[in-house]
């Protein structure tokens, strides 16, 4: 999700050196695939199986959004669990016990109160959730219990909270395209966002944050996200095709909000990726952090913005 800025040493056509084994120069093959590598990490990642891996995961969730809604809803709550675990295993290499039990709990409940009571089903389960993590703690020892307890609550509110609101979205009318829209959006926040930050970026976001990210990766974020909305309300959501337009600006805005505060994050637990188990991406929550902020986002918007006219 970040857009590179600034190629890798020696990925830019360097000449071969002379090896000092034989006198000469490296075999061809040998600089070949070094320079292979060098570009395909430009930004950081294996750009493929990146984009395998995130053609999977849409390929999973739609299946789930299109057909079977309520396996749509588990696949939040899993993903969710994942997150939870992730951002816990980080905090506690960092020195912050932070109790997973309570956030699996809340990751598993808090989709599904949504989906079946919608908002106020929803508060309520943080309600509990963030009252379980409290007696947590307490049980547990008061060792470090303030820190545990905010680190906690923080978790709870930035992954199951906020990914829950991808279920509230489910439950409008048209839920399943508008959910789709959204997740279409951010993938063409991410997309548009890391070609224009390869070919053109030169003046970072935020270099202290996300060094690679640039504001010309951002304007290729804004522009790609505009045709893709406009293209979304005529073809998907049956809306004035003018309608996509705010709802791409404010889901590009709110994508790149979310993925400099996992930056910001990670830069601060001195870590490069929440985990390893997705290939290109790290892990689950670097595949989420663009999406957990973009979907309340959203939902936000559809409440305000197309009430009556899906």
């Amino acid at each position: 999700m970040s857009n590179p800025t600034e190629p890798s040493e020696g990925a830019s056509g360097a000449l071969p050196e002379p090896s000092p084994e034989s006198g000469g120069l490296e075999p061809v093959t040998r600089r070949s695939k070094s320079a292979t590598r060098a570009k395909s990490s430009r930004a950081g990642r294996d750009l493929p199986a990146a984009i395998t891996v995130g053609l999977i995961l849409l390929a999973l969730v739609l299946t789930g959004l299109f057909w079977l809604p309520i396996a749509f809803v588990a696949t939040v709550a899993v993903f969710a669990g994942i997150g939870c675990w992730e951002v816990t295993r980080a905090l506690d290499k960092a020195g912050v016990n932070t109790p997973l039990v309570p956030l699996l709990v809340a990751s598993l409940s808090m989709p599904f109160a949504a989906y079946y009571g919608g908002l106020e089903a929803l508060s309520l389960a943080f309600t509990g959730s963030a009252l379980l993590v409290f007696l947590w703690r307490i049980f547990e020892g008061p060792a470090k219990s303030v820190r545990s307890v905010i680190a906690g609550i923080l978790v709870l509110s930035w992954v199951p909270l906020l990914l829950s609101f991808a279920v509230l979205l489910l439950n409008e009318p048209s839920g399943y395209l508008l959910v789709t829209t959204v997740l279409l959006l951010v993938v063409s926040n991410d997309t548009f966002g890391y070609l224009v930050g390869v070919l053109f970026g030169k003046h970072p976001m935020a270099p202290k944050i996300s060094p690679k990210k640039s504001w010309e990766g951002f304007a290729g974020s804004v522009g790609g996200a505009t045709i893709v909305g406009i293209l979304a309300a005529i073809f998907l959501l049956d809306i004035p095709w003018w309608m996509g337009i705010p709802l791409a600006v404010a889901t590009v805005a709110a994508s790149t909000a979310g993925d400099l505060a996992e930056s910001m994050v990670k830069r601060e637990l001195g870590i490069k990726d929440m985990s390893n188990i997705l290939p290109g991406h790290g892990g689950v929550m670097d595949r989420l952090d663009s999406v957990v902020f973009a979907i309340p986002v959203a939902y936000v918007l559809t409440i305000f913005l197309l009430p009556g006219v899906l």
